[in-house]
């Protein structure tokens, strides 16, 4: 993982949050710590005697983020709401707003009362690619543990209030000087430090450690071979279109990595495994399509029963999403995905290449396994996050 600071950029910046800003914008560079919306950083600053958490906006990227992009919260607030035995999603989106001295910012992130308790100037949390392959395995927390011994290691527990009250309940007796790092199983990594540079350089050192254990212990080499199968598109697009209700956008891919990964035996049991980490639930569902024969009806056909049975296993009173897919793999040929306009699709598109790499890694680690079905129907119909994908 290459470090991006650039020491004379460094010196042209004055304030907590423009050093803030360009550290994140340093990790937003990146697609193999963050893509489309993920991770989230922050900073603790004082304005008028007040102590204030600036924490990344909601519909804010990393690598562009301004200013005007971090939220600025009461910090106090934030550490008592920690205190709180239960919190509803709204419940917390509503106190967070109103703890924000800047009533026109953006919604602070639904991690900001887990940013506001670790105690130190900077946070950055990211989604980085080689620390959710190494524990996305069946030898995850294993694996983990080696690697980063100093680091606080969190079983996976939902995004949001839960997550950062578990946090606080775990870290009531840390020692946090000899913490170097929090680890979200099948979720992200976080670091820290009271100076920008030095909680960047740590995000950049441990995710280097975990290239480095991928890169020894399950290397992939993939060959590049021509398709062996065809698929007809329009029709294919003519049929999603009527069960999406809108004209679709296609994004056909057939890289090394794709063709390769569509030519697994048992493409039902191996490219149904979940999500590398829970936000891309809301991109891509849990699963893909899976498309072997010329007949498409059908098999969008079986895939909607199954999403149906899926759903009424774990609703209670949510309304279903459309249960068509949202990316296909197609046998011998690729990978397909499917958005209501051009970058939809291509945002897919990245999301389930970064994912096809940490699957193929992740099985030379003894298995892939993501979050569990309740897991992900949680995540998927999250009314926080709908609500951000309907922005």
């Amino acid at each position: 993982m290459q470090n991006l600071w650039n020491q004379e950029k460094a010196s042209s910046l004055k304030t907590d949050l423009e050093f803030r800003v360009y550290t994140s914008n340093l990790l937003g560079q990146s697609d193999e710590l963050v893509l489309h919306g993920g991770g989230n950083t922050s900073v603790k600053s004082k304005v008028d005697g007040e102590d204030i958490l600036y924490v990344k906006g909601s519909g804010w990227d990393l690598v562009s983020i301004k200013e005007e992009g971090f939220a600025p919260v009461k910090l106090d607030v934030l550490k008592e709401m920690a205190k709180l035995k239960t919190l509803s999603d709204s419940d917390m989106v509503s106190q967070q707003k109103a703890a924000m001295i800047d009533k026109s910012a953006p919604n602070p992130s639904v991690e900001a009362i887990l940013h506001a308790i670790i105690p130190y100037k900077f946070v950055d949390h990211t989604h980085a690619d080689a620390v959710v392959t190494i524990s996305n395995s069946k030898t995850g927390i294993e694996n983990i543990k080696k690697i980063f011994p100093n680091f606080l290691i969190v079983p996976y527990v939902m995004p949001g209030f839960i997550l950062a009250k578990k946090i606080y309940e775990m870290c009531k007796d840390i020692n946090w000087e000899s913490c170097e790092g929090i680890i979200l199983h099948n979720h992200g990594i976080f670091t820290f430090d009271d100076d920008a540079k030095k909680s960047y350089d740590k995000m950049i050192a441990a995710v280097s450690l975990a290239e480095e254990f991928l890169e020894k212990n399950a290397s992939l080499k993939i060959e590049k071979f021509m398709p062996r199968f065809e698929v007809n598109l329009e029709e294919l697009q003519k049929i999603l279109s009527q069960e999406k209700g809108y004209e679709v956008s296609l994004k056909i891919n057939q890289s090394a990595l794709s063709l390769h990964y569509a030519s697994q035996n048992n493409l039902n049991a191996f490219a149904t495994r979940g999500v590398l980490t829970p936000e891309h639930i809301i991109r891509t569902k849990r699963e893909p399509l899976i498309l072997e024969d010329k007949d498409i009806q059908k098999a969008i056909d079986r895939y909607k029963k199954s999403y149906i049975e899926y759903f009424n296993k774990f609703a209670k009173d949510e309304v279903m999403l459309n249960p068509s897919p949202n990316w296909i793999v197609v046998k011998n040929y690729g990978t397909i995905t499917i958005g209501k306009t051009e970058k939809e699709a291509n945002i897919i598109d990245d999301i389930i290449t970064h994912t096809m790499n940490a699957v193929l890694k992740a099985d030379k680690l003894g298995g892939y396994e993501s979050i569990s079905l309740k897991d992900s129907f949680e995540m998927e119909y999250w009314e926080l996050e709908q609500a951000k994908l309907k922005k």
